[in-house]
Formats: C-alpha cells, sequence, structure tokens
C-alpha cells in the first residue's frame, strides 16, 4: 500500500538526518532538525546484549561532549529478541542500571518490513567500511552538523573508541 508519505518521500527525497522525526520514550515528537549545528550519534540498542554496557560509554560521552554531541538510542528487539520490554520497561531500566540521561527514542525496527525511516535512510547512506543493514545490536551512526554521515560503526568499535572520540 502505498501512502501519502511515500509519494512525498519519493518526489522530495530526504537530503540529511534533519529531514527526519521519531518519538522520543515518553512519547513526544523529536524533529531532527532542531540539532542543526550538532553532531549526533545514533545507536539502536538493546537491554539484554552483550553490547549493552556500552549504555555507560554512552552516558560517559553526553556528559562530556553533550554541549555539542546528541546522543539517541533506538531500542529495537530486531536482533536475539533482546529488547522485549515495554518503552517504561526500557526506559525504567537505562535509568536504574546507567543512570542514562540522554534522549531515548520509542522502541522502533531498525530492519525489515517496519523499518523506522530514519534508519532506512541511514543505512542506505555511503560510508567508507560498509552499507546496508545493520548486523546486531549497538551499531553507531555519527552525524555532522549539517546532517550528513560521517561514519558508521558496528557493534564492536565502542562510543568511546579512539575512532569516534577523535571525530567530536
Amino acid at each position: 500500500m502505498i501512502t501519502f508519505l511515500m509519494i512525498l518521500n519519493f518526489i522530495f527525497p530526504p537530503s540529511s538526518v534533519h529531514d527526519f522525526s521519531f518519538k522520543s520514550i515518553d512519547g513526544k515528537e523529536v524533529k531532527l532538525s532542531q540539532y542543526k549545528g550538532k553532531k549526533l550519534l545514533l545507536v539502536n540498542t538493546a537491554s539484554k546484549c552483550g553490547f549493552t554496557k556500552q549504555y555507560k560509554d554512552l552516558e560517559e560521552l553526553h556528559k562530556k561532549y553533550g554541549k555539542n554531541l546528541v546522543i539517541i538510542g533506538f531500542p529495537t528487539n530486531n536482533f536475539g529478541n533482546q529488547e522485549p520490554g515495554s518503552n517504561e520497561d526500557i526506559a525504567t531500566f537505562c535509568e536504574e542500571n546507567y543512570g542514562v540521561t540522554f534522549l531515548i527514542a520509542e522502541k522502533i525496527d531498525v530492519k525489515g518490513e517496519n523499518i523506522h525511516p530514519l534508519f532506512k535512510y541511514l543505512t542506505a547512506q555511503p560510508n567508507p567500511d560498509f552499507t546496508g543493514d545493520i548486523n546486531w545490536n549497538f551499531e553507531k551512526f555519527l552525524i555532522n552538523e549539517k546532517g550528513k554521515l560521517i561514519h558508521r560503526y558496528r557493534s564492536k568499535v565502542t562510543p568511546l573508541d579512539p575512532m569516534i572520540v577523535g571525530q567530536l
């Protein structure tokens, strides 16, 4: 079924991540255009993953670079059923276990038939190492101040890795 939004995206394709919006974990609409002039680190997250401890590093990055860097976690249950909880469960988990204060989105799909339009766009962007589907939880997309992808990092690259920090 073709929707009006699909037609609009065909006629006026997105030119940057600033053309997208999403809902925060508490249900509020968030337009990425409000972050023009700041770098973004967009990460698909999960609470029951071997990489979940990266929440700690993401929070550290947020505290250290939050003036010029916006970190957004996008919980997803696309990989190994590792994010089965509700938005409320996820918010509680992040706060109680990692003291997360950076922005968390509502749970979305980052691959497959119901992929969120933002991640459909991101996974199609040219990247020096790879493009295409996300392979696992905690892949990271570093976006420049103009809304363009700087680099995409696989799950094993931690948020505090010099490859990421060096570009902030």
